[in-house]
């Protein structure tokens, strides 16, 4: 195999590993896309480079034109006390009624975004990213109660994510 055969296969895996699905992890089925638009504020996450720092985070999800799901993040950063937004599109990796989209702040590139446990009213959801690296406690308020958050670290713990990094975020 050639270098440039080589590349290519390597950039191809490593896009379908970036919308993955972490070992043991089920999207959400009998998803509704329509429930689940409208606000949410991040309760708790893994820390990584695109948020770090920030407090106030939510999430603003409606549809496109094209049929996409338009993303609108928004936090505040604390250390210069300004608001920091972030727009991204987000797809459906397979049937929109499973819950395994994918989205990208970064033109053609793409994570995943896995609901794995969502409240019977989604007033909540367990989001993951490609990997262990990535974990989200989203909520339709700020707070949440203590039996939500225990059930959080127990899914987090048994799907492998390092519980005792989340960061807890007080809105």
């Amino acid at each position: 195999m050639n270098f440039r055969k080589l590349y290519v296969t390597a950039w191809l895996i490593f896009l379908g590993a970036c919308t993955g699905i972490p070992e043991g992890i089920e999207p959400v089925t009998g998803f509704d896309q329509q429930r689940y638009l409208g606000s949410w504020h991040e309760v708790a996450r893994l820390d990584h480079s695109f948020e770090r720092g920030l407090t106030q985070v939510s999430a603003q999800y409606s549809i496109r034109d094209d049929g996409a799901i338009r993303v609108l993040n928004r936090g505040l950063d604390n250390e210069i006390g300004e608001w920091s937004e972030a727009e991204g599109v987000a797809k459906f990796v397979g049937s929109s009624d499973v819950a395994h989209l994918k989205v990208s702040f970064f033109g053609p590139f793409y994570g995943s975004y896995i609901v794995f446990e969502l409240g019977d009213d989604y007033e909540y959801a367990f989001v993951s990213g490609f990997n262990t690296d990535y974990l989200w406690l989203l909520s339709r308020t700020p707070d949440v109660s203590d039996a939500l958050k225990a059930d959080f670290i127990a899914r987090a713990v048994e799907f492998g994510f390092d519980a005792d990094e989340l960061i807890w975020l007080g809105q």
